[in-house]
């Protein structure tokens, strides 16, 4: 008799834990849907962040681009009056001029077509082109202080 008590208390034991392991099947259910709310709530804010993020992306981009035309029409201006000043000079150093000016003149709108050119890529991409563009810019601007300075010698 003890050993059937024993393996009717085993199994109702098995039994109980066997019932309550299991979850029923409207339970499962709504497990399952706020699982669904729950991602969708999550893609939601990542929809959002990504917006945020493409339009901080722009608005730098526009801003960069401001700042970038307003260098590349001072540089441009620059170039106006160098001319004007070298023609008035020896035409042995004005033809010297004339081909560095063109050669300036000709990264100065390589810039600006590159600037105007620039679609958005992603964030590292931008700061891979900010970075670059920049570079080309020192650059430019150091061609015309070299120059500036050549022609008042």
């Amino acid at each position: 008799m003890k050993n059937s008590i024993l393996f009717v208390a085993g199994i109702l034991l098995l039994t109980v834990t066997l019932f309550s392991s299991c979850q029923s099947t409207a339970k499962k259910v709504k497990n399952a849907e706020e699982e669904v709310q729950d991602a969708k709530m999550d893609l939601a804010d990542s929809k959002n962040d990504l917006y945020d993020i493409r339009l901080d992306t722009i608005s730098n981009y526009e801003q960069f681009k401001i700042e970038a035309e307003k260098i590349i029409i001072v540089q441009e201006n620059n170039i106006k009056e160098i001319k004007v000043r070298l023609a008035s000079e020896k035409k042995e150093i004005n033809t010297d001029y004339n081909k560095s000016l063109v050669e300036l003149e000709n990264k100065n709108n390589e810039l600006k077509n590159k600037l105007a050119g620039y679609k958005d890529d992603g964030q590292e991409k931008w700061n891979d082109f900010k970075n670059e563009f920049n570079h080309d810019m020192n650059e430019l601007g150091k061609a015309f202080k070299d120059l500036t300075v050549e022609n008042i010698e």
